[in-house]
């Protein structure tokens, strides 16, 4: 079987498998965030947060628990970090350096996950199980919980109730991702991941000596880091370790993982607005983006004019050969795709045009189908974007889900969409302009600010995968990066929630013949055209300096 016949199979049954799930997940789920009921260990967990889940919220309400749970979070994380050296189950590490602290912190609870630090050299289980896990879970939770609040908008009707944020997270933790993650996790296992607490032992070597390799819970942190699309690796090799993804088989289902919950909240969304084409239509959209990109990232993988690749059979460098080509195009599109750090291959081996294709899938917004929770609610405001637009060629005041899209909407939409550019570009300017960051580069030219570029893409759209050649852990780079994280994540957030209370306080529009139909292919259509046109060329300058010029010149 040839390599390039290997890769489609293996999408083919990725593919498949996504879709065997797609309905049952998306129901569940569903049930989940409009159940009446309350599970035991949920009401435990109430009552010692204080929290009255039948409370219902408006929209600043709903934003305070977001923001205030996050803030105990990476306070929490930073100190966990910081004491690392005087609490037990170190492993002999030290404490982690307050710049590298703060940065690990603002990345776990962003679900960033980016990571300027050598786990395995660095971080003992306690933060790496008691902390960085933990928020694993619940930073995916949080994304879910704004996902459904904004959901909830356009299903409600006069009222700005967006629903409990607290309710929301413990529901999407206990009910969703532990169950998924604890299943996950046994697979993981089988295959061959690590999963214990034997510390630091000596491993020999085939040519003599020895090496120090510690163990730890990776497969539990592996199966929530995927699922939740967290990314980052208990190991510095990341998803490419073979005790974190051993066998092709498990790096096929880690994909799975990765694509299973944001691609079935799709039908989760249909369900609670009472329509699931529309649903369809959105799923659609993200599965034209996903495929695409897949397909071009394995093009210009496997069919490249240099002699040496041709006879290898395509571009290996960066490349685990027990994967291969094919299965490591569909990680890496995946990955950057959703807001998964997790990468089973080096980016910045990918020739110049695959290593701008992993860039650009970060930079529309990473919703195809993005992040958990993060993807269907930035699409949903891409939507909003759609239909204004459709509404200015009509000349019809613009309609969704039967709510008007006015001129307070768009705003909110438009201010969305325009944060995570500018945190990008201001970001990668000043580290190129400023006369110490550059120091960090260890690649001059086009492909050392690609370095740079990819960097802050991935930590503004809380991405956490690395470009690698760029030496990050320094103060410069820990704390614009920690800051484009902590932007990156809570300000778009502002705006979802605030668009939510507005949608949910409308009375409903009825259906005329007039109406433009968001459920039909049509609307697909003009959703994918918005987000090529007016997101993918935002970023063009920039990737016209970098990738596009390294590409071209290879």
């Amino acid at each position: 079987m040839g390599p390039v016949l290997a890769g489609v199979l293996q999408l083919l049954a990725l593919t498949a498998a996504l879709a065997l799930v797609y309905v049952p997940l998306g129901t569940y789920m569903a049930r989940v965030y409009t159940s009446d009921r309350h599970w035991r260990v949920e009401k435990w967990i109430y009552k010692g947060i204080g929290a009255d889940p039948d409370t219902q919220m408006r929209w600043p309400a709903y934003l305070r628990g977001v923001l205030g749970f996050s803030l105990v979070g990476v306070l929490f994380l930073y100190l966990l970090q910081r004491l690392q050296g005087v609490l037990p189950g170190s492993l002999g590490f030290s404490s982690i350096e307050p710049a590298q602290a703060f940065n690990t912190a603002a990345s776990f609870v962003t679900n960033t996950n980016w990571q300027s630090y050598a786990g395995e050299q660095a971080m003992g289980p306690l933060v790496q199980t008691g902390g960085l896990a933990v928020q694993n879970f619940v930073s995916a939770a949080v994304g879910m919980a704004v996902a459904v609040a904004l959901v909830r908008g356009f299903a409600r009707s006069r009222t700005g109730d967006l629903g409990n944020f607290w309710a929301d997270l413990v529901r999407g933790t206990v009910r969703v991702l532990l169950p998924l993650a604890f299943v996950a996790a046994i697979v993981l296992v089988a295959c061959g991941v690590l999963q214990n607490f034997s510390g630091i032992h000596e491993v020999g070597q085939f040519l003599g000596g020895g090496q120090q390799w510690n163990g730890g819970a990776v497969a539990s942190q592996e199966a929530i880091k995927e699922l939740g699309t967290n990314g980052g690796g208990y190991f510095n090799a990341n998803s490419a370790h073979p005790f974190e993804n051993p066998t092709p088989f498990s790096n096929l289902f880690e994909i799975f993982l990765i694509l299973v919950i944001p691609f079935s909240l799709t039908r989760t969304f249909g369900v609670l607005v009472g329509s699931v084409r529309q649903g369809w239509a959105i799923l659609a959209t993200m599965a034209t983006i996903w495929v695409g990109f897949v397909a071009l990232m394995m093009w210009t993988e496997f069919a490249h004019h240099e002699g040496a690749l041709r006879i290898a059979g395509g571009a290996l460098e960066g490349k685990e050969l027990r994967f291969g080509v094919g299965a490591s195009s569909i990680f890496a599109v995946s990955t950057t795709l959703t807001s998964t750090g997790a990468v089973d291959s080096f980016h910045s081996s990918y020739t110049g045009f695959g290593g701008g294709l992993t860039m650009l899938s970060m930079m529309l917004g990473e919703i195809a189908p993005g992040g958990t929770g993060s993807g269907l609610y930035g699409m949903l405001m891409l939507a909003v974007i759609a239909v204004f637009i459709a509404g200015l060629m009509v000349g019809r005041t613009p309609e969704y889900l039967g709510k008007k899209i006015g001129s307070r909407e768009i705003k909110l939409a438009a201010v969305y969409i325009l944060i995570t550019p500018a945190l990008v570009l201001v970001f990668a300017a000043l580290s190129m302009a400023l006369p110490t960051p550059p120091h960090s580069i260890l690649n001059p030219g086009a492909h050392g600010f690609s370095e740079v570029l990819y960097a802050f893409t991935s930590a503004s759209n809380n991405n956490g995968s690395a470009f690698a050649g760029l030496n990050a852990n320094t103060d410069w780079y820990n704390t614009t990066t920690a800051l484009a994280m902590l932007l990156g994540r809570f300000l778009p957030m502002v705006f979802v929630l605030a668009l939510a209370g507005s949608l949910a306080r409308q009375q409903p529009v009825p259906v005329t013949a007039g109406t433009l139909r968001t459920d039909k292919p049509l609307f697909a259509g003009l959703l994918l055209g918005a987000i090529l046109i007016i997101v993918g060329l935002t970023y063009f300058p920039a990737l016209a300096l970098g990738p596009l010029a390294e590409g071209l010149a290879s």
